[in-house]
């Protein structure tokens, strides 16, 4: 077997980092919602998601959808597109002349969040590289598809350093099978999984009581 097939999806550092809950929802107990931001997103990330294009413009190579794998932070996933650019201090490539710089690039649909999910998701896929290419780089790009704009991530040791506790506690939570419980928030709405997890429940006094009352009123309805 695949030592890929043993490791955790990297994409879903994104979801740890947002909600423990909803990463445990989606990656323990296989629950899954699609709400229009998830179906946006993943139409933008179909676009960019070619894995038969390989383009080469002047000193830029760029690759889409190269599969990536971190024993370190027992990850696996892939890339929607690594640029590797032309440099003398960079690395050789099979089939092609030169040294070059790889650099990954995260396409989002929204714009830029507050949190480090974004840039967490990117890291590990830049710490993957690191360990596959056997080099060191320095910065990652995200391109957000609402804005249009790219932002640099310069990948600094306390990003590192974070990105793999998180690891580490995913990896953890995997292994225990532990789905932690509710925490209301109003990052609750964006949540794809808001029908499923239920957060109200949680907002009331008696969760017990409330679920009682509504099971009364549905065989109510269902008395002729």
């Amino acid at each position: 077997m695949d030592a890929a097939d043993d490791y955790l999806q990297m994409s879903g550092i994104q979801h740890f980092c947002f909600c423990r809950r909803q990463w445990a929802l989606i990656h323990l107990e296989q629950q899954w919602a699609e709400n229009l931001r998830t179906a946006e997103g993943r139409l933008e990330h179909s676009r960019c998601h070619d894995a038969t294009q390989t383009e080469r413009r002047g000193d830029l190579l760029i690759t889409r959808e190269m599969k990536v794998i971190s024993h370190r932070l027992r990850l696996s996933g892939s890339c929607d597109v690594v640029e590797f650019r032309a440099d003398p201090e960079g690395i050789p490539l099979q089939h092609t002349e030169g040294r070059w710089q790889p650099m990954p690039v995260e396409y989002k649909h929204g714009h830029a969040k507050e949190s480090d999910a974004d840039r967490l998701q990117l890291c590990a896929q830049a710490m993957a590289l690191e360990e596959m290419l056997v080099c060191s780089i320095p910065q990652a790009a995200l391109y957000y598809e609402e804005t249009r704009r790219r932002e640099i991530v310069p990948l600094t040791e306390e990003l590192r350093q974070k990105t793999q506790a998180m690891a580490d506690e995913m990896n953890q939570y995997f292994a225990r099978g532990y789905t932690p419980k509710v925490k209301p928030g109003t990052f609750c709405n964006a949540c794809s999984l808001k029908s499923l997890c239920l957060p109200v429940l949680y907002k009331r006094a008696d969760p017990k009581a409330y679920l009682r009352d509504h099971l009364d009123e549905a065989c109510a309805e269902e008395t002729p």
